[in-house]
């Protein structure tokens, strides 16, 4: 097993967790699915506390909601290009069914959503959920040890932070 190194730039550090308090100054937007609300109302809760934990003032943090996954990726777009934001999360729950649904918005959302971080520079942060049964989204949405909202936000200040020393090297 060969030891993973991390890759620096100059002037950039790796962290595995974003330090407290370095989300101060961080605009971000929190955009979640209406579908599977009982779930995705539980990632944006935790996602707004990690926020503050992290240290972006609460005042600071915009949430839209959208009907459903699939019009994540358009939320994400006009976040990004309204220009106030240095990052946006976006959060929902795709279950499988008995159909194919499940695979066609999964893949859609994923893709749609890593077209838009990379066509407008900006930090968008993966926060849906893809799982076999309610259940699972549920343990991965609240609880302490996978709580996917938490993640998502510690992710969006890591990436919006990354991005500003990045921008400052240049």
């Amino acid at each position: 097993m060969m030891a993973r190194r991390a890759v620096k730039g100059p002037g950039i550090r790796p962290r595995a967790e974003p330090r407290a308090g370095s989300g101060r100054g961080l605009r971000v937007a929190v955009a979640a699915s209406r579908f599977n609300q009982d779930i995705t109302d539980q990632l944006v809760a935790n996602a707004l506390r990690a926020l503050a934990a992290g240290g972006v003032d609460r005042r600071a943090v915009t949430v839209v909601h959208v009907p459903g996954a699939f019009e994540l990726p358009m939320a994400a777009k006009w976040l990004c290009r309204d220009g106030r934001y240095d990052a946006v999360i976006c959060l929902g729950a795709v279950i499988r069914g008995e159909t194919p649904h499940f695979d066609v918005i999964s893949r859609a959302v994923s893709q749609g959503l890593m077209d838009v971080a990379l066509t407008e520079g900006r930090p968008v942060v993966f926060g849906v959920l893809t799982t076999e049964t309610v259940e699972q989204a549920e343990e991965r949405a609240g609880s302490a040890g996978l709580n996917r909202g938490a993640e998502a936000a510690r992710t969006a200040i890591e990436m919006a932070t990354l991005a500003r020393q990045v921008a400052q090297k240049e």
